[in-house]
């Protein structure tokens, strides 16, 4: 399996594809941060932010709605905050009877709920444009460019650069159970939930000690092509002109947003 299966990058020659990596980064982070900070129902503020997004999307040259299409898939991880909605105090919305509780929505907790949702989707939103437009090799450079420990970009890399091998390993097990599992012409496969259970756990554990021995060999060939413990790159990064210029304007945006936000 090619590593491009997991790969979100979209090739492209737009302004947001030659900003420097670094400048994404940055802003990417404080976007999110500036989310995080908003207070809860500053509407304004999110559709400023909103805003920012689609303009990004539109500059991509991936069209307006490219982030926005692939941001639900996140929505449900949402949902985790669901218990503000019974948790702080305030009048009630509605409520009703779950289990032996009685449950009781409050207006406080709507708006705390509603507010993590769209920070939420916003973040998403702005990250999936980031891997969009940025290969992942830059990101990983932009990050050890910015100091984050060595020892984290070199884990993420490494799990980006490995994780099609570990794949295409799962893609020779399957094979091979299908290989050895014969079935009579119109009856169902397989055998009881425990006989597929223990199947799985044996597939499980098999996939574990190949990962083990084929990280040994890699690891092994790393060294011996002169690996010490820290990943190179050939095309050094230099900020240019345009990138400050796309930066400050950026953050003045998001500025605007935090100010918006706090208007009575």
């Amino acid at each position: 399996m090619h590593s491009d299966a997991f790969d979100r990058f979209h090739h492209g020659h737009s302004a947001l594809h030659s900003l420097d990596p670094r400048i994404k980064v940055v802003v990417t982070i404080a976007f999110i941060v500036s989310n995080a900070l908003l207070p809860d129902g500053a509407w304004m503020a999110f559709a400023l932010a909103w805003l920012m997004i689609l303009i990004a999307n539109i500059a991509s040259g991936l069209g307006v709605g490219f982030s926005f299409r692939r941001s639900f898939i996140a929505l449900p991880f949402a949902l985790a905050a669901i218990t503000v909605l019974f948790s702080i105090p305030g009048k009630a919305v509605t409520s009703f009877h779950f289990l032996m509780w009685d449950m009781v929505i409050t207006d406080a907790g709507l708006l705390r709920f509603v507010s993590i949702v769209v920070r939420s989707w916003l973040s998403v939103q702005m990250a999936i444009l980031l891997v969009a437009v940025t290969e992942f090799p830059k990101i990983i450079h932009a990050l050890n460019h910015l100091r984050v420990p060595t020892i984290l970009t070199v884990i993420i890399s490494f799990l980006y650069r490995y994780l099609f091998v570990l794949a295409d390993e799962v893609m020779r097990l399957l094979r091979a159970r299908e290989a050895r599992s014969a079935v009579v012409a119109g009856s169902n496969s397989g055998g009881s939930v425990l006989w597929r259970a223990r199947v799985t756990g044996n597939m499980a554990g098999q996939l574990f000690l190949r990962s083990y021995e084929r990280s040994d060999r890699v690891y092994n060939a790393m060294l011996s092509r002169g690996y010490k413990g820290e990943l190179m790159t050939m095309h050094s990064h230099e900020y240019r002109a345009s990138d400050w210029q796309i930066g400050s304007i950026v953050f003045i945006g998001i500025l605007i947003a935090q100010i918006v936000g706090r208007l009575p």
